[in-house]
């Protein structure tokens, strides 16, 4: 007997992103448990044929994969009313046909890289201690209420009081991001954590 759930339609609907270069793409499917930031198409190649066959559109800048969702961000010189339809379309047919998104081992080789970065930051006990809780903060309220606008966004490093950020999907090179993260989260992590003194997002 066929698995009845591999049977349902996808469903994909679009929502805005408060950045109006990017836009999310929701499935009814899981598409990858986990975050997957492609901001240009060498690492695609490498991990995530779904970004690839993305990249090869001329419109699309940067894909980010999380969850049941997409991100899109285009280039500044063409219009959604041109594009989404095509997008919209194309994501649809590649989940329906069960295509692959990413590679196995991409989580591990992302983490490795990650682990390697933060081994260059030598930091004592105490400021250990203090990411740790940034860290959290960041897990419990700041990922949930951006991963709604399509977006993330990761600890990166902490240097006597400033802590850096890595803004992924929607925000990246969002408008108000830098609102969310002064106003929002550089308030909320000073409130918390009294060594904080500022908050500052990583330029690639």
């Amino acid at each position: 007997m066929s698995n009845p759930v591999t049977q349902s339609p996808v469903m994909l609907y679009t929502e805005q992103t408060p950045n109006p270069e990017s836009l999310k793409f929701v499935t009814n499917r899981m598409i990858y448990k986990g975050t997957a930031d492609f901001r240009e198409e060498e690492l695609a190649r490498e991990w995530s044929p779904l970004a690839t066959s993305l990249f090869e559109m001329p419109y699309v800048k940067s894909v980010y994969i999380c969850n049941n969702f997409v991100t899109v961000t285009k280039e500044f010189n063409y219009d959604w009313a041109d594009i989404m339809l095509k997008l919209k379309e194309y994501l649809k047919g590649y989940i329906a046909e069960g295509k692959p998104v990413l590679k196995e081992g991409f989580e591990e080789a992302m983490a490795k890289i990650e682990e390697e970065r933060g081994a260059s930051y030598e930091y004592t006990e105490n400021e250990a201690e203090i990411i740790q809780k940034i860290k959290d903060m960041i897990e419990t309220y700041v990922k949930p209420a951006v991963e709604m606008d399509g977006g993330n966004i990761e600890f990166k490093s902490w240097d006597q009081g400033t802590v850096v950020l890595s803004m992924q999907g929607a925000c990246s090179g969002c408008p108000s991001s830098t609102v969310t993260l002064k106003a929002g989260i550089e308030g909320m992590l000073k409130r918390m954590i009294p060594e904080v003194k500022e908050v500052v997002a990583h330029m690639d």
